[in-house]
């Protein structure tokens, strides 16, 4: 499971809830990110450090980009049912996407946004999942 990958990233090594994400994601879906690519998520963390769209979410769907986008978005004909799937499943977790909206549900001091990241991972693999069912049933 992708939740199995998480923990390390984010309580031994203290990345954010994005980076936390999309390293576990790295290793779980095999995606050959390099250390060096994956900071382009940092600033996503705390939404996009002002409260505006969760990290997490935003680290889940730039997964999907690297699992269903072969050189531009708007030529694959994937990328935007799967993160609507992704987008809509978090709002019938959370009831929004954005970070000052999540948090309050799910944050505690003592853990942070682990229960976030944990929905996060939760939701990514249930979206994959789904989608790949219903293309094998197209």
């Amino acid at each position: 499971m992708l939740k199995d990958c998480y923990s390390k990233y984010y309580f031994d090594q203290n990345y954010n809830c994005a980076e936390t994400l999309l390293r576990a994601a790295n290793e779980y879906y095999g995606l050959h990110l390099h250390d060096r690519d994956m900071i382009l998520v940092g600033a996503y963390g705390a939404g996009i450090q002002c409260g505006n769209t969760c990290g997490a979410v935003l680290a889940a769907a730039a997964v999907l980009s690297m699992k269903y986008v072969e050189a531009k978005a708007h030529e694959s004909g994937d990328i935007r049912p799967v993160v609507g799937k992704l987008m809509r499943k978090f709002n019938e977790k959370y009831g929004s996407t954005l970070c000052k909206d999540i948090k309050p549900q799910s944050y505690r001091p003592e853990y942070r946004c682990q229960m976030t990241i944990e929905v996060a991972c939760d939701v990514l693999e249930a979206t994959i999942a789904e989608y790949e069912e219903e293309k094998r049933n197209r």
